[in-house]
């Protein structure tokens, strides 16, 4: 079976791209363009509309995207279940995760499961974290890393690989800054610093948690998508801002500012891989997944 025009598909459909789509599915905008409407004339329908600044799915379109997703899962299991006798699983893993969590965990995983199983390709994209659970659900990852939210659904399995505190930083010389944290940190006080935050996130949220409790109303600088961008912005002296420890030790900019001792502590958050639960049953899923034995902490580097 050849289901490169799928994939094809499928690439075009996640980024609604024709130039992004061509490159990564390796072939050129006009033989990606070709295969596109190929694929329309054989089943009838205008699956992208298309005009000279955007692309979107049509509704047919978007019904075919989760047949699509459905057909190339259900070949790769298939193959690989009856590649399985041959000891030899090949194929593909998409994996999305943060820029801090690629070199924090991958390094140990992937060198691990590359001895394991040479023939298996890992295709990593990165990005902001918050989105790592949607791309699962939305088919577009095998797994994912991230912070384990609140709840989760019911559809998605969840393994812990590592545990973060969640840290208060501030810069380390800032005058006007250290005045106020050089007193007892009273919500009279929180209520006149600057604080940096994420836009949402489980930090957030434990945070907005930790303020309600201590009868304090944030004066919120800033919010910013990424924990990079916390850790860069209070560096600059902006104000305060809380972020995981893994971002902390892995910053460029860790010798720039200084952790707060701040009680009570905030919660700690669990990071760990993300999947379908279907997708489990996949040989090359089941087998990056199992080489991380239950409750085995990766080394975040």
């Amino acid at each position: 079976m050849d289901i490169r025009t799928l994939k094809q598909f499928l690439t075009l459909a996640d980024t609604l791209h024709f130039g992004r789509a061509s490159e990564l599915s390796h072939v050129s905008s006009s033989a990606l363009s070709r295969s596109i409407k190929q694929l329309e004339e054989t089943l009838g329908v205008a699956l992208f509309e298309r005009d000279n600044r955007t692309v979107t799915l049509t509704r047919e379109g978007e019904k075919f995207q989760a047949y699509a997703r459905d057909a190339v899962d259900g070949w790769e299991a298939i193959r690989n279940e009856l590649m399985a006798g041959t000891g030899e699983l090949h194929g593909e893993i998409s994996m999305y995760c943060s820029v801090t969590a690629s070199y924090s965990f991958l390094y140990e995983m992937l060198s691990q499961f590359r001895s394991l199983y040479p023939r298996i390709e890992i295709k990593l994209h990165t990005g902001d974290p918050e989105h790592a659970i949607a791309r699962i659900q939305a088919g577009q990852e095998d797994i994912s890393i991230a912070a384990r939210p609140e709840q989760l659904a019911a559809d998605i399995a969840f393994k812990p690989i590592a545990e973060s505190p969640l840290l208060f930083i501030a810069p380390l010389a800032e005058p006007t800054l250290d005045a106020l944290l050089s007193g007892p940190l009273t919500a009279e006080y929180w209520a006149r610093i600057p604080m940096i935050l994420s836009e949402s996130g489980v930090s957030r949220q434990r945070l907005d948690r930790w303020f309600r409790s201590q009868g304090i109303k944030p004066t919120i600088y800033a919010q910013v998508a990424g924990n990079e961008a916390i850790v860069s912005m209070v560096s600059l002296g902006f104000g305060v801002g809380v972020v995981p420890k893994i971002v902390l030790d892995n910053s460029p900019l860790a010798e720039r500012v200084r952790v707060l001792d701040v009680q009570p502590q905030l919660e700690p958050y669990q990071v760990g891989l993300f999947a379908l639960e279907k997708k489990l049953k996949s040989p090359l899923i089941s087998a990056f997944w199992s080489q991380l034995p239950e409750g085995e902490e990766v080394t975040h580097r």
